[in-house]
């Protein structure tokens, strides 16, 4: 296989494992390399409803096992992903053209996720006793039932984190899963999924289809009791709007326009690597990685001269090492957009600080990160989302005026705030309209706290992954109550006039003693 330390016979074992019967697969490219790497088998809109049927036969018997069973097989998962992490870190590196330092996060994570839904799964989804309408005279619980199956489409860029962390949070909760596995991401999920079947997930529980959006994924909404979307804003309404249509819920993690401000207490030289990390890691093309970067006048200076000077002192390279710090962009497209978007800035007035330039010595979709300033409404990268190793840098005069300017967007997904003072961080970040915020971080610390919500606002999504909000989405709650015998309640005008004066009685009762 060009440019991998993967074979050819392990890729063409792992593809065995997709529900596919397609006749004419898809050649899937190297990003290292710009060469073919191997031939995706294809599925059909068939393949999908017979793998849903298949799927729905064993989330019975996965659901009846019960939460003590799910979280022995899901821990197991958990150590086999991390007992074959150098397969794994070969296999995202090759598909995704990352550094093998920001291919592992995707491991992390992924086990992390794992981990959280095995034991959060019973203490979140167990029965759960409600305050009734009339204490003593009733009886109030809620218990959750699984959807039953989870409609999972996962994209190319983070095929392995963004795919577990709706997968095992959804097998937790006793579902069942059809994945539409993004083309460039296959080989990724497959070897993740071989090791939840190696740990006792039941191979037809999980599915996982390739091809076509317009054909595969809709076929995936529609065989769906509940459908997560990691994509584009513009997929990710047309998700939505199929789904409707049935009345199935959905969770939808869209694009961004991430904003970061550096205020004017932050120690220059730091600021910049931080935020270097937090605008290119996997090239920019990351939902959560930032695009614009707001910083205070007091620091600008400084901060842009550091900034610029760590961007160009970054290593891109293809090695399967941690000898790099940036690796490819991932495909012919995204190479086109990048160029195109660095192009168009140029030409319009944008000056270039750092960066800017391909590098086909290094391989085809190479691009230096890129660092800009002047940078206007009219240019194609002000407002739209580049998806790659690109920031334009802007000077304001105070944080309130950054706040307003990293508002003035229609997307909320991510954002950062850098500064010496996490208490100042803390009142600027309560002021972005953003899903999450993080502090002297551009998105590890969000990103990895697996026990809170992550999500977007206005056209970056709907609903959310991770924490006790992530496990909740996968199922239904239901209401049980009953009357206990002790108080019969009112059934005649009679008995209405012999109670009316004790229910009212207990209802200031309530009031006065905050009794919810």
């Amino acid at each position: 296989m060009s440019g991998s330390p993967l074979d050819r016979k392990l890729a063409e074992e792992l593809t065995r494992d997709l529900t596919a019967s397609g006749k004419t697969p898809k050649t899937v490219i190297a990003p290292f390399t710009g060469k073919p790497l191997h031939d995706l088998p294809q599925s059909t809109v068939a393949d999908v409803e017979a793998a849903a049927a298949r799927a729905r036969v064993a989330q019975k018997a996965w659901a009846a096992a019960g939460f003590a069973h799910r979280k022995k097989v899901l821990l197991k998962a958990h150590d086999l992903l991390l007992a074959r992490t150098e397969r794994l870190l070969d296999a995202v590196q090759t598909e995704t053209g990352k550094t093998r330092g920001q291919a592992f996060e995707e491991v992390a994570i992924s086990a992390s996720s794992t981990r959280y839904a095995a034991l959060r799964a019973k203490p979140v989804l167990s029965p759960q006793r409600r305050r009734p309408g009339l204490p003593v005279a009733m009886s109030t619980r809620v218990i959750f039932k699984p959807k039953g199956i989870v409609g999972a489409i996962t994209p190319w860029n983070y095929p392995f984190a963004l795919a577990i962390m709706d997968i095992a949070p959804a097998l937790a909760a006793g579902n069942g899963v059809v994945q539409k596995a993004d083309d460039q991401g296959a080989l990724t999920i497959l070897m993740a999924r071989r090791a939840f079947i190696d740990a006792g997930v039941p191979a037809d529980l999980w599915a996982v289809v390739a091809g076509p959006g317009a054909d595969i994924g809709n076929a995936v909404v529609d065989v769906a009791d509940y459908v997560c979307f990691t994509g584009s804003t513009a997929t990710g309404k047309v998700v939505a709007e199929r789904a409707s249509r049935r009345l199935v819920g959905v969770s939808l993690e869209l694009g961004g326009k991430n904003p970061m401000i550096v205020l004017d207490d932050v120690n220059p030289v730091k600021a910049a690597a931080d935020a270097a990390y937090g605008c290119f890691a996997a090239s920019g093309q990351l939902c959560v990685s930032m695009e614009r970067i707001y910083v205070e006048k007091g620091v600008a200076d400084a901060f842009t001269t550091a900034f610029a000077a760590r961007t160009a002192s970054l290593v891109l390279g293809t090695a399967f090492d941690y000898s790099t710090d940036v690796g490819s962009l991932a495909t012919e497209a995204q190479f086109t957009r990048v160029t195109a978007h660095i192009e168009d800035a140029v030409k319009k007035g944008a000056t270039v600080l750092a960066g800017g330039k391909p590098r086909p010595e290094i391989g085809p979709y190479f691009i230096e990160p890129t660092v800009l300033a002047n940078v206007t409404s009219e240019m194609s990268c002000d407002r739209d989302e580049t998806f790659g190793a690109l920031v334009a840098i802007h000077v304001v005069d105070n944080a309130d005026d950054a706040v307003a300017l990293a508002n003035d967007s229609e997307f909320g997904l991510n954002a950062s705030v850098l500064t010496r003072s996490i208490a100042r961080g803390r009142r600027v970040a309560a002021g972005i309209d953003a899903g999450s915020v993080n502090i002297n971080e551009g998105y590890r610390a969000s990103f990895s706290a697996v026990d809170a919500p992550m999500g977007g606002v206005k056209l970056s999504g709907l609903g959310r992954r991770n924490g006790p909000e992530g496990l909740l989405r996968f199922v239904e709650s239901h209401t049980i109550a009953n009357a206990t015998g002790i108080l019969q309640l009112p059934r005649t005008g009679k008995e209405w006039k012999g109670m009316v004066g004790l229910i009212t009685f207990v209802l200031k009762g309530l009031r006065v003693f905050h009794i919810r």
